[in-house]
């Protein structure tokens, strides 16, 4: 009787298990082939680079390691609990025999050394790891490119400091772009990491593991992507009221391609006129060798085409759009100054020069848009500005910017026509 209840017991126990799993794979909405190969676009166990990699090898030592524990601990109690079961009714309430002594010194001074053995096969690698990861290593830093990455609250931007362009009111500065970071693959890239608020913490999941963003302290990472390719981050630590919604993308792009981005990027705003549309249709189109793939649909950001294939999604943003309206985006460009757009974001050579926001001048290459939360379609792009505070609680665009944070009152307003021709504005920005 007394085996049977306890056989009834362990399958109640597998089967209540079973159930849970299964209740949380519904409840998540997960596709199944993700959740078991783990392979989900923020996956850290599908490794894109040496420092994801690293630290991947050393999880994997100590799985190792602690999975021999739990198999010879388990084994051990399960050979206890068979062999010493209570086998009748009378030794259930037997009662238990005297201690015989304080244990075997031998098999005591056994488990101490084994458990040192363990620890020493798992902090070797550990070591060797922090080690590596902690600041490119010397054969590569002759090569490797700098980047400065600052945390706000919610978003991140990214400057060139050895890339220089001229600025609005003269002078060089840096190039600087928004919650997209563009860099060579196969190339070591060292990031500094600062912040302007609060805490964040910067994560590449498949690239590299997270590094805080520390308020007056310096602090950088490196990574470097194996071959060309789309990868999403976010920050990774506690920062505020949208602080699940701060991410960003890091494209890496062949060594001709990542030249021809940069040239580009170093360029002012593109002026859209309906000479320069002719002009435009005539020229040949920048191509991009390493990105080979078929570009999806129109829809992008976080459409099922987009998601099977966000290189090439990517790609196809690079492209001016089809069936530019000339006049609408002078209209927008207007309204960008007059509804004091420009206070906040940058336009390299058109009217902004603010810097409380991520700079626009080449918006309409990226795929996403508020820090990574929408994709980068004129449908989202009106949603955003009619309404961003309903997109990214809390954010400055709209708290300081559409509204005055002391009276409560609107600044300004936008009619939907309004910023229809924003958005084409925006767009036209390659």
């Amino acid at each position: 009787m007394t085996r049977t209840q306890s056989v009834t017991r362990l399958i109640s126990r597998l089967a209540t298990a079973v159930a849970a799993g299964l209740a949380l794979l519904t409840l998540s909405g997960c596709k199944l082939a993700e959740v078991f190969n783990m392979s989900g676009p923020q996956s850290t166990m599908v490794t894109a680079g040496p420092v994801a990699k690293s630290q991947w090898d050393l999880f994997m030592v100590t799985v190792y390691v602690t999975t021999f524990i739990f198999v010879v601990t388990g084994a051990v109690l399960a050979y206890a609990q068979i062999k010493f079961r209570a086998k009748s009714e009378a030794d259930e309430h037997a009662e238990p025999p005297a201690e015989a002594g304080h244990g075997n010194p031998l098999v005591e001074i056994g488990l101490i050394a084994g458990s040192v053995a363990l620890l020493v096969i798992i902090a070797i690698p550990t070591l060797q790891g922090i080690w590596y990861t902690y600041d490119v290593p010397e054969a590569e830093k002759g090569n490797a490119i700098e980047i400065n990455a600052t945390g706000y609250q919610w978003w991140f931007k990214f400057e060139y400091p050895n890339e220089m362009v001229p600025q609005p009111l003269g002078g060089e500065a840096p190039l600087v772009t928004g919650n997209e970071l563009v860099v060579p693959a196969g190339v070591a890239v060292r990031v500094n990491l600062r912040t302007i608020d609060v805490i964040h913490s910067f994560w590449i999941p498949k690239l590299a593991g997270k590094v805080d963003m520390m308020p007056n302290r310096a602090n950088h990472l490196w990574f470097k992507a194996d071959k060309p390719g789309y990868f999403y981050g976010q920050c990774a630590e506690y920062c505020g009221e949208s602080h699940a919604i701060m991410k960003f993308r890091v494209i890496a792009l062949g060594q001709e391609d990542y030249a021809k981005w940069l040239a580009n990027q170093k360029l002012p705003a593109r002026t859209v006129t309906a000479q320069s549309l002719q002009a435009e249709a005539a020229a040949p189109r920048v191509q991009f060798a390493s990105l080979k793939e078929t570009a999806p649909g129109s829809t992008l950001g976080s459409s099922p085409d987009f998601d099977a294939n966000p290189f090439a999604g990517w790609q196809a943003k690079q492209k001016h759009e089809a069936g530019e309206n000339a006049s609408l985006i002078d209209t927008g460009r207007k309204l960008f100054a007059e509804k004091t757009c420009i206070t906040c974001h940058t336009v390299r050579g058109h009217e902004g020069i603010g810097i409380t926001g991520p700079d626009l001048t080449h918006l309409g290459a990226r795929t996403s848009i508020a820090a990574g939360v929408l994709d980068n379609s004129a449908e989202r792009l009106h949603q955003w500005i009619k309404d961003p505070n309903y997109f990214k609680p809390g954010n400055k665009m709209y708290h300081g910017g559409y509204i005055d944070v002391n009276t409560k009152q609107a600044k300004f307003t936008l009619t939907d026509a309004e910023i229809d021709a924003l958005v084409a504005y925006l767009h036209s920005l390659k």
